[in-house]
């Protein structure tokens, strides 16, 4: 089992910058891919960015490429989502996922852990 706590969400002006952070505990998460997803009022929950294993490749949604990076740190069992340039459109509750799969993915099912998120509002 592994548990997953995010923090660093709140609230923030267009065009500025926050990092989320994702505690996790139970088992290392050097084996498990890690993501984040985001859900807005009334929609969906969708993919946001993702992470290797090792960390040496990242995956984002085209919505966020150029202004998130994602990163982590398997010492410190540890995931990251550094948001920048933020908009309005981004306001949503962020959450933190892990899933065994050995190739990156989008979908939300084979995630098996997930965090209960954190908040993040952004003003225009």
């Amino acid at each position: 089992q592994v548990q997953l706590v995010e923090s660093g969400g709140g609230l923030v002006q267009a065009g500025g910058s926050l990092r989320l952070s994702c505690a996790a505990s139970g088992r290392t998460i050097s084996s498990y891919y890690m993501g984040w997803f985001r859900q807005a009022p009334e929609k969906e929950r969708e993919f946001a960015a993702a992470i290797s294993r090792s960390g040496g490749d990242t995956y984002y949604a085209d919505s966020v490429k150029g202004r998130f990076t994602i990163s982590r740190d398997n010492a410190k069992n540890m995931v990251y989502l550094q948001m920048n340039s933020l908009k309005p459109e981004d306001t949503a509750g962020y959450s933190c996922a892990a899933t065994g799969r050995t190739r990156f993915t989008t979908d939300l099912i084979y995630y098996g852990y997930w965090g209960q998120g954190t908040q993040v509002t952004v003003s225009s």
